[in-house]
């Protein structure tokens, strides 16, 4: 296990009075890197040396290395609400391109809003300018020569945002295989799902699970510590903190490979509990376990996971679909064995019916296959265990299907500490078969009417978990279905045939059909938090994509992977795109991958970015080959002075 607050992790602090005179040289140290000759700084020297005074008045933070304590920027944020000014955001030249600028900016917004300000006024040195107005602020008239006038309006938070953590920042538990566990011997693995005939060895599910669960460092918008499984590079967390204006996040990995899991071993370690407590902030798990409850003193109740069950999900889903016209819920039976399965998939097959066979539990599309002929079957089954099982009957989208409404969507939600449901939104998935690959959130994403139907669906759904006890992030996995669904097959047996749908209550297309529900963190759902982090301190309403799996053309060492994502990072930024590396443990491994999210705020420079990322992962290779000279890294961010 590691404590790590990153390489260079930044801190944010209030200024103290002492300080005036190093900060009035960091000042001037800043506005003479952009080559103003000796005339002009004399001239502005008064208006920018700090006095002893100004740390209250001018309400002035210092951004400083957390590990040599030396100061590396300083911001201050000026006026009362609902009108302010940012009167003050310079770095230290030495420390331009690490993303300092961002961190204050983020940190002066953050206090604007607690304060009640809606509007900041930035007189902008004319170097600065494209950093502000990449972060959403407009020109606007005023301002003395030389410098440019803009303003801001504050970035509300997400309503959402602001249920699940409290407003506060989190403590992070990326305990994916421990949650799985609850509910079967395989932990439903991204590698599992991908490769059947390894989903059952536990060695392979520990190592995937601990891939995947590097995704609960964004579980929140804005984490204080981070305790994950795996070991991940060095530097990977700089690179978080660096696109999400964290500050200071604490990291332990390396916990929980065993067979008891993740937070059964911190329970084990006194001393990391005192002090993850200490901090007295919300424990976010990946899933809730008796475990977690223990640890965050947030009982699990009994039964509050029934729900991720499928079979209970489909039970739920026929309750409520009467009050739902444009929900259709596919039928399901339960079988006990892989022949009860193989004897209805057949007898439906003779109707010419399809079928998915599933297990009761899985994640990630894993326990799940479409029969789409009988030649399938065979391999299917021997491919799942041995049962109980569940067969249902597959939905097409069918051709009367809006092309432009996705085969797959997902609603997510949570559940605050109240029992109170929040709408988070929909997203758009990209399923391969029946393995999840990722997730677009944003503007545009999900045409508004399938995003109407999901929304209502996924919070009556939410109000159901509620009333069973559930507290937390969930969400409700969709397919687009036929308008007008034919009858279901009377291949089974007529005691587990849902009642047919009155006729009235068919409306046009596209109609959705509901598939599982998940209790805990998801691929999506981490697109939703980068989007809101993004959105709250870049401003404007971004698209946001995860891409869990990109293949990389040769493995990467962690040294090597940190330097070419630094430079990867770069060149999307230079597309007007955001990279954040979501999975980076994965480099090394036989078949090697990295998981990424890219945020944009124009599906063009969306697509763009994500052909940029695949083309340079599938050209890893060539960096390899004799004779091959390594391109020179440049800066992966602007440098900022007023």
């Amino acid at each position: 296990m590691t404590k790590d607050p990153g390489v260079g992790a930044v801190r944010i602090r209030d200024a103290r009075p002492d300080e005036a005179r190093a900060l009035s040289g960091l000042v001037l140290r800043s506005k003479a890197h952009w080559g103003y000759d000796e005339a002009f700084m004399a001239a502005c020297r008064t208006e920018l040396t700090i006095s002893a005074a100004d740390m209250a008045a001018r309400r002035l933070v210092v951004a400083e290395d957390e590990k040599s304590g030396a100061a590396l920027g300083v911001a201050s944020l000026e006026g009362k609400a609902p009108d302010g000014t940012l009167g003050l955001l310079f770095v230290e030249p030495r420390a331009f391109g690490r993303g300092i600028g961002r961190t204050l900016y983020a940190h002066v917004l953050d206090a604007a809003r607690d304060e009640g300000i809606e509007r900041l006024t930035i007189d902008s040195d004319p170097h600065a300018v494209g950093f502000y107005r990449a972060l959403g602020a407009r020109p606007v008239p005023g301002g003395a020569e030389p410098l440019s006038r803009l303003r801001v309006d504050v970035p509300p938070r997400a309503s959402w945002a602001r249920a699940w953590t409290g407003g506060l920042r989190t403590v992070q538990l990326g305990n994916v295989a421990e949650f799985q566990a609850q509910f079967m011997s395989s932990f439903g693995s991204p590698e599992a799902v991908r490769r059947p005939e390894v989903s059952h060895r536990p060695e392979v599910s520990r190592r995937a699970s601990a891939h995947y669960s590097c995704l609960a460092a964004l579980g929140s918008p804005y984490p204080a510590a981070v305790v994950l499984p795996g070991t991940v590079p060095e530097g990977w967390l700089e690179l978080l903190s660096r696109q999400l204006a964290w500050e200071s996040v604490e990291l332990y990995d390396g916990l929980g490979t065993g067979p008891a899991g993740l937070t059964p071993e911190i329970l084990d370690r006194p001393a990391l509990v005192r002090h993850l407590r200490g901090l007295g902030l919300p424990f976010v798990p990946w899933g809730r376990t008796g475990a977690t409850g223990e640890l965050s003193g947030e009982p699990l109740p009994p039964g509050a996971l029934r729900y991720e069950s499928k079979r209970a999900a489909s039970v739920l889903f026929h309750q409520l679909a009467a009050a739902h016209p444009g929900i259709v819920v596919p039928d399901q039976w339960p079988v006990a064995t892989r022949r009860a399965a193989a004897r209805l998939i057949l007898a439906r097959a003779r109707s010419g019916e399809r079928s998915v066979v599933k297990t009761e539990h899985g994640v990630g599309g894993s326990g799940t296959h479409v029969v789409t002929s009988v030649w399938r079957l065979l391999p299917v089954l021997r491919a799942l265990p041995r049962g109980p099982l569940l067969v249902e009957e597959f939905l097409s989208a069918g051709p009367d299907c809006p092309d432009a409404t996705p085969r797959d969507l997902t609603y997510d939600g949570l559940v605050d500490t109240a029992g109170e449901v929040h709408d988070v939104g929909a997203a758009r998935m990209d399923v391969a078969g029946t393995a999840y690959q990722g997730a677009t959130v944003g503007p545009g994403a999900v045409p508004d009417g399938a995003a109407a139907v999901a929304l209502r669906f996924g919070h009556d759904v939410g109000l159901r978990l509620a009333a069973s006890g559930y507290r937390g992030w969930y969400d409700v996995d969709f397919v687009t279905a036929p308008a007008d669904r034919p009858a279901p097959s009377r291949s089974a047996p007529a005691d587990r045939l849902a009642p047919p749908r009155p006729a009235a209550a068919r409306p046009a297309a596209p109609r959705l059909a509901p598939t599982e529900i998940n209790l805990r963190l998801t691929g999506p759902s981490v697109a939703f938090v980068v989007k809101a982090r993004l959105d709250e301190t870049r401003g404007g309403d971004h698209l946001v994509r995860s891409l869990d799996r990109i293949p990389l053309g040769a493995r990467l060492p962690d040294g090597e992977l940190i330097t070419w994502l630094t430079g990867l990072t770069a060149d999307c930024a230079r597309t007007g795109a955001v990279l954040v590396p979501s999975i980076p443990t994965a480099a090394f491994d036989p078949a090697p991958f990295l998981g990424v999210l890219l945020a944009a705020r124009t599906a063009e420079r969306l697509d763009a970015a994500e052909a940029l990322v695949r083309t340079a992962g599938a050209d890893l290779g060539r960096l390899f080959a004799p004779g091959h000279r390594p391109p020179v890294t440049r800066s992966a961010g602007p440098a900022v002075s007023r």
